[in-house]
């Protein structure tokens, strides 16, 4: 039996990442990543507050493999800010693989955050770069508009959606994961090792099929 979810005014929808880059033929995509797109489509038209985010890269970003010669896409290197997982060149602003995924029908949509920018750190969470100090600004844009809880779906489950979950928590937000309105990369055991983190930090996972009236 599926526990049901009926969202409420002072619930935001955010929905991460879902980007050409990350879905099938894209520089970084996630395993049958597009899969989430029909999710995502329908979720919007549940929730009163929709946000995205987007991950907006400069060119030659330092989380780029091809930024540290002799490394390789996979691979962890130690930064200013702690231990950072190589990608390949991905959602490079201003390309074809940084737009939204071509089937995402959100216009309902009140804004985009942009994540990743500065070229010298990386940022997985909607909230914050990975010092954890940075601040994006969502979390100072869902306080003024009332939102208590945070539903998250997109990609991908273990990096960029458990981070912006985790901190939704961080930051005094309830925080909620449509698990079949994401997909994982899953390198190295960060599909588990997410799904422990999420689970410490109290955010539950819930399945599209439960949400509504």
């Amino acid at each position: 039996m599926t526990d049901r979810f009926v969202p409420a005014e002072t619930d935001m929808l955010v929905l991460v990442d879902i980007q050409r880059d990350f879905c099938p033929g894209g520089a970084l995509a996630v395993p049958d990543g597009d899969a989430v797109v029909p999710v995502a489509n329908r979720l919007a038209r549940r929730f009163a507050h929709v946000i995205l985010t987007q991950d907006w890269h400069a060119p030659g970003h330092r989380s780029f493999a091809s930024a540290h010669p002799g490394r390789v896409p996979f691979e962890a290197v130690a930064m200013p800010y702690g231990t950072q997982v190589l990608w390949p060149d991905h959602c490079v602003q201003g390309t074809e693989g940084a737009e939204f995924h071509p089937g995402l029908d959100v216009p309902m949509a009140q804004a985009v955050i942009r994540k990743g920018f500065r070229p010298e750190i990386d940022s997985y969470s909607a909230f914050s770069e990975n010092d954890g100090r940075t601040p994006t600004g969502l979390a100072g844009l869902l306080r003024e508009r009332g939102v208590r809880r945070c539903v998250f779906a997109g990609l991908a489950l273990d990096f960029c959606v458990a981070f912006s979950a985790e901190d939704a928590v961080r930051c005094g937000f309830e925080a909620l994961v449509v698990e079949d309105g994401c997909r994982a990369i899953d390198t190295g055991g960060s599909l588990a090792s997410a799904r422990a983190r999420l689970a410490t930090a109290g955010v539950r996972l819930i399945r599209s099929d439960g949400i509504g009236d």
